[in-house]
């Protein structure tokens, strides 16, 4: 069995869009909090307005690019592009209606789970990852479980919303993966645009046929909608989308599991909500496990640079 594809040396560039994409998605949760708005129609918003502010420029500057994957030769590219918001979709109607049903600390325990699915999403796609990777993708899980001090409650409205949790922690994965296989050759202007807009249509039925509102809202809600557009949407998926052209799903997805210490410490600032002091141990394995991802996944790429001297499987070219 393979091991994870090699990619391209990880440069300067990707590893600060993957630490501006940590920042920017621990705004999420506090900024969703703020507002006074149902959890769907955020959701809707947030990727309704990034398409607005990306289209213009991806049309004009991708058109040949947007016609390829239409009736070119990518379209096999574009289903990627179409199914990955899809899964976008399903993870926002599944995770955020969760925390309703469930604790917010259970839902987001259960949602973490999502690097275990990309391992095994990985897996199945014939890759074999590394026994550290592996190692490392437990200890996080446990410390994100932890740092939420997840309560877990018996009850039939409870067990329904840590189902959705849970299921949302699948097709976050799924949307990960997805967007892997479009990056390897859909610059990251278009696949967003495609991804968001799929996504955007997709909860604007759901919020239609259930009657949520989309208006009405006042200018503080406002201000949080756009600042999820411009943090966690725009800087924060897009430079997690962005970096999966050289960084495997799996690491992205774990690296995303930063957002709890991140959320965290802004809740801290902005809202004056303390870390509970139990948490505390749990964000510290949350980062152990972290750095042995990022550690072993890159100890596995040096180790493939120097053994495998054929033509990367994704090396082809890209415009970003």
């Amino acid at each position: 069995m393979p091991l994870e594809p090699h990619r391209p040396p990880r440069e300067l560039l990707t590893t600060g869009a993957l630490a501006l994409a940590v920042v920017a998605v621990s705004s999420s949760a506090p900024l969703i909090a703020f507002a006074a708005a149902p959890a769907l129609a955020v959701a809707f918003w947030r990727n309704m307005i990034a398409v607005g502010v990306l289209s213009p420029f991806a049309v004009l500057r991708r058109r040949a690019e947007f016609r390829s994957l239409v009736t070119g030769a990518g379209r096999r590219e574009g289903m990627f592009c179409v199914l990955s918001g899809v899964a976008l979709a399903a993870h926002f109607a599944t995770w955020m209606p969760s925390a309703k049903l469930t604790s917010v600390a259970a839902a987001t325990a259960l949602v973490a789970t999502q690097p275990v699915w990309q391992g095994l999403i990985a897996r199945a796609q014939g890759r074999r990852l590394p026994a550290g990777v592996w190692a490392g993708i437990g200890v996080a899980v446990v410390g994100a479980v932890l740092a939420t001090g997840a309560d877990f409650t018996v009850s039939a409205q409870a067990f329904t919303g840590d189902l959705l949790a849970v299921v949302g922690g699948l097709f976050a994965a799924i949307y990960t993966a997805l967007g892997e296989r479009a990056r390897v050759t859909v610059s990251t202007a278009t696949y967003t645009t495609i991804c968001y807009g799929v996504c955007a249509l997709i909860l604007l039925v759901i919020c239609l046929v259930a009657r949520v509102p989309l208006g009405g809202f006042d200018t503080g809600t406002w201000l949080a909608v756009l600042a999820l557009v411009a943090g966690a949407q725009l800087l924060g998926h897009s430079m997690f989308s962005y970096a999966l052209r050289r960084v495997s799903a799996t690491t992205v997805s774990v690296l995303i599991l930063l957002e709890a210490p991140g959320a965290a410490l802004l809740g801290w600032a902005w809202l004056g909500q303390l870390p509970d002091p139990v948490t505390l141990p749990g964000l510290a394995l949350l980062l152990v496990g972290v750095a042995v991802v990022v550690l072993s996944s890159a100890r596995t790429a040096r180790r493939a640079t120097r053994v495998n001297t054929a033509v990367p499987v994704d090396a082809a070219p890209i415009r970003d």
